[in-house]
Formats: C-alpha cells, sequence, structure tokens
C-alpha cells in the first residue's frame, strides 16, 4: 500500500508536468510548425517560399496545361532546380474566374514543404520513434506512455457540424463540366479527374478508406472509377457483391428486374442464384478484363470524392497504409492535427471539411463501363476496360474553388516526388517485415513497379533470395517487375555505382531467379492482364557456403594515408588545375 501511494504521488507529478511538456513535445520531437488547414494555406506557404508561379497567359484544359506543366516538370533551372515551381492558373479557356493547381508536389524541396520538413527522414524519424516504443513494464512506465496517448489521440479525426466544403451545395442543375478538368494527353478517351481523395467505407469494419483513383468524365454527372482490382476500395466494392449475392441467393425469383441509371453502361441484371458464381464474379470485377458469365447482383454503394485537400491528406491518398489503418489517421499523424470531417448530404460517408470540391454518389454493382485509353506514369498509354461507374447526386464546394489536379507520363513528373517521399517515409516499416534491409530505392525511370534497388546486410547464405521473396509478398510492392539485391556497402542511391557492382559480381545463370505473380494492372507487358513473371538478381558477394569456391577478389580502393597526404593539397591543386 506504501509503495501504490508512493507510485500515485510520483505518477502525479508526472502527470502535472506533463500537462505542461505535452503541447510542446510530440513522440520525443519538438513541436512542428503549424499544420496546412486547407489548399489555400498551402498555395499561400508557396507563394512565401517562391515555389509557386501565376499564369495569367489564357491556358486551355484540353491538352495545353499539360503540355506546360509537362515542360516545367521536366525543366533544370539554377532556382528551383529539376522540377520547376508550383503553378496556379488563373485564366482558364473555356472557364472563367476558375483557378487551377498542378505541379504542387513536383520537387524534392516542395515535397519537404508539403510535410513541414527539412528532410523526409524526419518523418522516417518519427514513424521510428512511435515503433520503437515498449510496452510497459510496470505502473510508472504506464503513466509515462500518458503524455504519448493524449498526442496520439490529436491525431484521429474529428467530426463537425459543417465546414468551407459546403459553402455551396448544389442537389440539382450541376455539372463536372464546370470545373476546369483535364484532357492531359491526345489519345486519352476524354477528361479525367487525376488528383482526387476517393473515399469508401469497408462494409464489414466499417472503416474508412481514401484513395487515389483516376476518374473519366463521361458526361455532366458520371464518371469512371479506375479501381484496380488489388486496391482496397475494388475490395470493397467486392465485399458488397459478396453481400448482394447472399442476399439475393436466398430469395425466390420474383418480376422483372430494373436497369440502373448510366446509358452507354454494360448493365446485368440482378441475380437469381447464384452463390456459386459470386466468387467468379468477385475475382473478375473490379478492373478485370474479362467478365463473368455469372449474373452479377444488384446494388449500390457509397462514394464520395475529395478534390483540393491540404498536402499532407493527398499525399496519405497514395501511400501504401495497412488496411485496417484510415489515411484520414496518417493525415493527422503527417500534419500533426486532426482531419476535420463532415458529414456528406446524399450519402452515409464524412469528408474532409476544408476541402475544395466534394462530389457525392454511388456506384451500381451490377454496372460496368469501358474506362480509358489513358496517358499513364509509365509513359504508355493504358488499355480500356470494363471499370465501376460513379454517379454523382450531389456537388458541395467552396465559393470559387480551386481545381486541384495533376498529370502523369514519362518521368520525371510530379508523381515521382510524391513516390519518393513514399520510398524514403515508408522504408521504417518495411524494416520491421525485413529487419536486414538497409536501404532502397525505387527510381523515377521504373516508374516505381518496374525497379526495386535494394540494400541488405547480409549473415547466411541465400538471404537475398529471401528478401526477394519477403518484397514479393508486402502490399502494393507484389508488383516489382525487377528487384536487384546488393550488399549494405553498396550506395542504392548511386545507379553508376549499382550498374558497376551489380554486373561485376552476377554469373546471370546462377544468380537470376523468375517467378509468376500478380502484376501491375498498367503493365502492358505481361503476358495476361494482371498477371505475369517477375525477375530477381542476386548482386550480394558470394559466399563458399552458396557454392561459390573460387576467391572474390578485393576492390580497388586507395590507402588512407595517400588519400589525406593528397587531401592536404587539394586546394592549391585545384587552383592550379583550374578546377577551384
Amino acid at each position: 500500500m506504501l509503495s501504490w501511494s508512493r507510485d500515485f504521488s510520483l505518477a502525479t507529478r508526472y502527470l502535472q508536468l506533463a500537462r505542461v511538456r505535452s503541447s510542446r513535445i510530440i513522440f520525443g520531437f519538438p513541436e512542428p510548425c503549424l499544420a496546412y488547414n486547407d489548399l489555400r494555406d498551402w498555395i499561400a506557404a508557396l507563394d512565401r517560399a517562391g515555389e509557386l508561379r501565376k499564369i495569367r497567359t489564357e491556358a486551355d484544359p484540353i491538352l495545353e496545361i499539360t503540355e506546360i506543366a509537362d515542360r516545367v516538370s521536366k525543366s533544370h533551372t539554377s532556382k528551383f532546380g529539376l522540377g520547376g515551381p508550383a503553378l496556379l492558373f488563373q485564366n482558364i479557356k473555356r472557364h472563367p474566374g476558375s483557378q487551377l493547381l498542378i505541379n504542387q508536389f513536383g520537387s524534392a524541396r516542395r515535397m519537404n514543404l508539403a510535410l513541414e520538413v527539412d528532410s523526409l527522414d524526419k518523418v522516417a524519424d518519427r514513424i521510428r520513434a512511435f515503433m520503437d516504443v515498449k510496452s510497459p513494464q510496470g505502473f510508472l512506465d504506464k503513466v509515462k506512455m500518458l503524455p504519448m496517448l493524449a498526442e496520439m489521440g490529436k491525431f484521429f479525426p474529428k467530426s463537425v457540424t459543417t465546414g468551407p466544403c459546403r459553402e455551396v451545395i448544389k442537389r440539382d442543375n450541376f455539372s463536372l463540366l464546370d470545373f476546369p478538368i483535364l484532357q492531359c494527353w491526345p489519345k486519352d478517351a476524354g477528361r479525367f479527374i487525376t488528383l482526387p481523395c476517393v473515399i469508401t467505407r469497408d462494409p464489414r469494419t466499417g472503416k474508412r478508406n481514401v484513395g487515389m483513383y483516376r476518374m473519366q468524365v463521361y458526361d455532366e454527372r458520371t464518371t469512371g472509377m479506375h479501381w484496380q482490382r488489388q486496391k482496397v476500395a475494388a475490395e470493397h466494392y467486392r465485399d458488397h457483391l459478396r453481400t448482394a449475392a447472399q442476399a439475393t441467393s436466398a430469395q425466390p425469383p420474383s418480376g422483372p428486374t430494373t436497369a440502373h441509371v448510366g446509358a452507354d453502361a454494360l448493365v446485368r441484371p440482378a441475380a437469381r442464384s447464384a452463390a456459386a458464381g459470386s466468387v467468379d464474379i468477385m475475382a473478375r470485377t473490379s478492373g478485370g478484363s474479362q467478365l463473368s458469365d455469372a449474373a452479377m447482383p444488384s446494388g449500390k454503394m457509397d462514394v464520395a470524392v475529395a478534390i483540393g485537400t491540404d498536402p499532407a491528406l493527398t499525399f496519405s491518398a497514395i501511400v501504401p497504409a495497412p488496411p485496417d489503418v484510415e489515411e484520414f489517421l496518417i493525415a493527422g499523424f503527417l500534419r500533426q492535427k486532426p482531419v476535420e470531417l463532415v458529414k456528406c448530404e446524399t450519402v452515409d460517408l464524412e469528408v474532409p471539411a476544408d476541402a475544395e470540391i466534394i462530389l457525392e454518389g454511388y456506384v451500381n454493382l451490377d454496372e460496368l463501363r469501358t474506362e480509358g485509353p489513358f496517358g499513364d506514369h509509365t509513359g504508355f498509354y493504358s488499355l480500356d476496360d470494363s471499370y465501376p461507374v460513379f454517379h454523382v447526386t450531389c456537388i458541395t464546394h467552396r465559393k470559387d474553388p480551386i481545381y486541384a489536379t495533376t498529370i502523369v507520363g514519362k518521368p520525371p513528373m510530379e508523381d515521382g516526388w510524391m513516390g519518393k517521399a513514399v520510398e524514403r517515409i515508408f522504408l521504417p516499416l518495411m524494416k520491421l517485415t525485413i529487419p536486414e534491409l538497409v536501404d532502397i530505392n525505387l527510381p523515377l525511370e521504373g516508374v516505381f513497379h518496374n525497379l526495386m534497388i535494394v540494400s541488405i546486410r547480409k549473415s547466411y547464405p541465400g538471404q537475398a533470395r529471401k528478401v526477394m521473396n519477403a518484397i514479393w509478398s508486402l502490399g502494393q510492392a507484389m508488383f516489382t517487375k525487377c528487384i536487384l539485391v546488393v550488399d549494405e556497402d553498396v550506395n542504392v542511391h548511386d545507379i553508376g555505382e549499382v550498374t558497376l557492382k551489380v554486373l561485376n559480381n552476377i554469373d546471370p545463370e546462377r544468380d537470376i531467379q523468375f517467378t509468376l505473380g500478380p502484376i501491375d494492372s498498367l503493365d502492358h507487358a505481361s503476358r495476361l492482364p494482371n498477371y505475369g513473371s517477375k525477375m530477381g538478381i542476386d548482386a550480394t558477394r558470394k559466399w563458399s557456403t552458396e557454392g561459390f569456391t573460387r576467391p572474390w577478389p578485393d576492390e580497388i580502393t586507395m590507402d588512407q594515408k595517400t588519400k589525406s597526404l593528397v587531401d592536404s593539397k587539394w586546394k592549391t591543386l585545384l587552383k592550379e588545375l583550374g578546377m577551384d
């Protein structure tokens, strides 16, 4: 009892101190800058940092803005480096008074600015510190965790009754074509919304998902919904199909079926039997190149789309989050401030209160329609295929909304910098599963799913192959077409060094392995849509325990004494060489 009293007294004192300190310390790191509340805060920050250019020359959202943004994103200047500035178009053809933001994440500096850090490694460090928390062993340890738990509570989304996104509410007389939506490339099937935060709900758990999926605009009130089959929203769609198939198989046939909205859509009648066929339906729908012969069950799935959100939330929509972790929470962690959510007008979902534009609506479970072609980040057009159709039931937006968009195509482009940020920030999470991992590089030219260069701390024979298979088992990393594994002393970000080491270290027949598995839907070279081969290359030094009995030569390096001697003379030598 005395011991407990002493602990309680100490705990009380600790909590008093914690109340003072917790507002300034987050996971042991100094308090960051205040988060950007919305897209407009972010645009103002870009302007203050000299990272924004306002374009007052008239530009057409049909192709012309893409050409301008593409040239800027590939430029390399002394002021901006590679990637050019962010662009705010203020004179858009056929859209008087509208503004369009593009290339907002299009450089390493702006990606850091978006997440309010000097280096993306700082975000990784925060994640690492969070993961390094040990289980409390006693009462005091538990008490010491309270400030951290209190801070964690601040990251969870917060419900509010209204917000700027509802300044204008349109249930009737609205059109998607009121917004300056881009047609990016000449052979695109039409205009595409390219930077949406698409919000769906898991029908089993109730958890929300925020993903980024392109949306082809079919007309004033319908779009395609490019849910590739391996994406979370596609799984939500299949879960709704599952539920609907079970419900219809339990009911006897009744009168004629009713077609759903969607003029030119491929609409299938409601299922009458067939929970047996539902498995095939689920496997083939939502991005499948083949449709099942079985009837698709009828029903609807609520969907909401936010366009023009604060940078942390926009970025969170592309991160490879675990399915049970909401992107709203990730955004709160990144911005160190909760995302405020408001209920939709016509669907049962919550959306970011500070977004510029909200689209509310649904997809019919038994309706697919041709979507594409679309000029994609591979540098090629992704082919047309059948995808669900999004029907807009209501549009809400801020007064004079700013339309945020992006383009993809041959790298380097804006999406490349976002991908590199994912690479840096989520390396600590990869190391949880693959502890021998030292570093990774997803070169821009590999468009993120074609090539991953990995360095490992090798401790046993065959470890490089174990790492390849571990990567292919990790979420979206399963799509990686080629994996190069090198030793820990190789700088994976120095392509010259990687090329030298890989080509010198391999015996092609011995060190290259092939496997079959899931392939990215955008891969036009795979033998079948979504299925094909992948390659792993073990470019580590080979050991006798791996069957290599020849001597492994030493790498050429200068001795330290000579290097130090030349270092002492180098400034003088540079002047004599005319290289200073």
